[in-house]
């Protein structure tokens, strides 16, 4: 009999505990009320931004720490999915579909809206922007799941941009950059005061825009911050640097389609423009580190040479290390 989290009054739960498996990438437990308790390591609490990886697990821990239970109205497993139906008012209805990734059996926990971002209903174009047979797109090195571009006519390269997270350069400046943000990253960074700092940055290129990974009708249905603080704040701010749109995409492949056409027609007003305002050169990558005392000193105890255990080096023991490896 498997063993799971659930009530033993009879009422019909979804259970989300904290995983006790430290060795386990899935910080989360979720026990589905179906077939005696289905219980599944997972990802996240409730597939909120994107769908949420769970894999199956044979029982409930006995020391699984429970931070969430939520009464369910409807449980019924249809074919290679589960429909979960909680009793509540927001974020109620999700399912949890079996399917196969790469080849392999796999387990997803969707709702709506993140089955809707993943298929938005129309394809993005793959037809070249502005008659450009290939861009290039500099990426910035801190830019942790960037854009891949993928089917478009885009040539990536990785270096630390001095503002924005997708650029292209003209003849060698900063032309125009791209912003990327999700709709809870945007949220953030505007009610600590980072966004207006970013979009000052922004506004010292000849051509710049921020990307928002959503709908604007989501920032009214914030439930942590106030909407009409979010919207007047959004609002504050493109009157403060027109120059810089603040572009909502409703799904992050439309966004991605909408950065590529962005930064090709930017390249293009410049290619075409008899002289462009320069933007700032992107930095030099940093010179590799030089020997320490420490390489130094093993060098030349390998070669034979008397050195002392601790403390600074002779100069022609430095000049032999170079000489060596000049």
């Amino acid at each position: 009999m498997r063993r799971y989290g659930g009530r033993q009054d009879g009422a019909v739960e979804l259970v989300v505990a904290r995983n006790p498996d430290p060795e386990s990438s899935l910080p989360y437990l979720i026990q589905v009320p179906l077939e005696g308790g289905l219980v599944f390591r997972a990802g996240g609490v409730w597939p909120r931004t994107k769908a949420i990886y769970v894999y199956p697990v044979d029982e409930w821990p006995a020391d699984a720490e429970v931070v969430e239970r939520t009464p369910v109205r409807s449980c019924v497993r249809r074919g290679a999915a589960i429909d979960l139906v909680l009793d509540r008012s927001r974020e109620n209805r999700s399912q949890i579909v079996f399917t196969t990734a790469r080849g392999r059996p796999a387990v997803f926990w969707q709702s709506q809206r993140t089955r809707k971002q993943a298929r938005p209903g129309v394809r993005p174009s793959q037809a070249r922007a502005g008659g450009i047979a290939e861009l290039d797109i500099v990426v910035d090195s801190h830019e942790r799941y960037a854009y891949r571009f993928a089917d478009l006519p885009v040539r990536t390269s990785k270096k630390a941009l001095p503002c924005g997270d997708y650029g292209v350069t003209y003849e060698g400046r900063l032309l125009a950059a791209v912003e990327r943000k999700s709709l809870a990253d945007l949220v953030s960074s505007l009610t600590g005061g980072k966004l207006k700092y970013t979009l000052g940055d922004l506004a010292a290129l000849p051509r710049a825009a921020l990307v928002v990974e959503d709908r604007y009708a989501e920032v009214f249905k914030n439930v942590y911050v106030r909407p009409g603080t979010v919207a007047d704040g959004l609002a504050e701010l493109q009157v403060h640097w027109p120059d810089v749109p603040i572009v909502f995409c409703d799904t992050r492949p439309l966004a991605e389609q909408w950065t590529y056409r962005y930064l090709a027609a930017a390249w293009r007003w410049a290619a075409d423009a008899d002289s462009v305002p320069g933007g700032p050169p992107l930095p030099m990558p940093a010179p590799p580190p030089g020997p320490t005392a420490a390489d130094v000193r093993s060098w030349a105890r390998s070669v034979g040479l008397d050195v002392p255990d601790r403390g600074r080096l002779r100069p022609e023991i430095w000049s032999a290390f170079l000489e060596a490896h000049s």
